[in-house]
């Protein structure tokens, strides 16, 4: 039986309905705004500040949400925090997610729909030591990998069904690097970003398997949003991707441009730094987190029927969406592919 990665609240989500999914929006008469009335919306990302939200910060702290009249209030994640659940209560406008999560909604009937994919490529990545026979995903079959629970509904099924992986080669993963750093035939999941570096600050320069690289297409950091919200608000929503996008594709130059959104990333969240945020920005560069694929073209956040066809008939057949999802209802196209940002 197919199992979704992300169970909601039908009965919280419907209830948005009859009321507002935007109820902390200022509303502004006409499409027009002015110099002293800014829209308010609020975003919620998935984690604390970091480098792969720099966009969204930049956009708010150098003045591009204001020149699109609007205000911003980014609100950080952390792990006691359930962007999906805030949104289906309508306790947050929009929320950072990605294709399954949409996925999801689309197979509950939920009015609820992903509009922009920021980064092109899920930066999930299987680590493994060098020198070990293991410079493949292929490589991989049979041997020991270290995953978390959540994982075992998302990518896991994809490496299952493309490199024939099989559940018992699963170690339980608790996000501490000790278990893998001490043992040179063991890999572990990651995010391209994040344990990586952690890995080469501790002596070892790892072999990094980036997934979407071998098909994995799962969107990520997209824009989530109600669908009643972007019917009724349509002209407002747009404002807020093109300055969202405007503030990513600004990000990814790096630069003295970026200084004000990495000082406002490191004051939201103490646990991090300068030498990570540099070397989050140089990765998701050099491995076309955010421009490749149809960014190149459609520009940054870009999406298109056929890749979200191909994703949902890949996890289908890994066992992870159910047959008959309805896979148009998870997204649209309106608010994106304008040539923000293209290379």
């Amino acid at each position: 039986m197919a199992t979704m990665k992300y169970r909601v609240n039908r009965r919280a989500a419907l209830g948005l309905i009859g009321g507002s999914a935007a109820s902390l929006l200022v509303p502004v008469p006409g499409a027009r705004v002015s110099a002293q009335t800014l829209d308010k919306v609020s975003y919620q990302t998935n984690w604390r500040a970091q480098t792969e939200h720099g966009g969204f910060y930049l956009a708010a702290t150098n003045g591009i949400y204001k020149k699109y009249g609007i205000e911003v209030d980014i609100r950080p994640g952390g792990p006691q925090q359930n962007p999906t659940q805030l949104l289906l209560g309508g306790r947050v406008d929009m929320i950072m997610g990605n294709s399954l999560e949409a996925l999801s909604f689309a197979h509950e009937n939920l009015p609820f729909m992903c509009i922009a994919s920021i980064f092109q490529k899920d930066p999930q990545v299987l680590i493994s030591h060098p020198g070990q026979g293991n410079d493949t995903l292929a490589d991989l079959k049979g041997k020991p990998i270290l995953i978390a629970a959540q994982a075992r509904v998302g990518f896991w099924p994809f490496l299952k069904l493309k490199f024939g992986f099989q559940d018992e080669q699963i170690r339980p993963y608790t996000f501490n690097m000790a278990p893998f750093l001490a043992d040179k035939k063991l890999t572990q999941q990651g995010f391209l970003s994040s344990e990586p570096f952690v890995i080469r600050k501790a002596g070892v320069d790892p072999v990094v398997h980036l997934l979407a690289d071998a098909g994995f297409e799962n969107y990520n950091t997209t824009i989530t949003i109600s669908k009643k919200m972007a019917q009724e608000k349509k002209e407002l929503v747009q404002r807020f991707v093109d300055a969202t996008l405007e503030g990513w594709a600004e990000y990814m130059k790096g630069g003295p441009n970026i200084a004000a959104a990495n000082a406002r990333i490191l004051k939201d969240n103490p646990d991090m730094d300068q030498e990570k945020i540099d070397y989050a920005l140089k990765v998701m560069n050099e491995r076309g987190i955010v421009l490749s694929g149809d960014a190149l073209q459609l520009g940054i956040g870009a999406m298109t029927d056929a890749r979200w066809a191909s994703f949902a008939k890949t996890m289908t057949d890994a066992g992870v969406v159910p047959a008959g999802v309805d896979v148009k209802k998870a997204y649209s196209l309106e608010f994106v592919n304008k040539g923000i940002g293209k290379a």
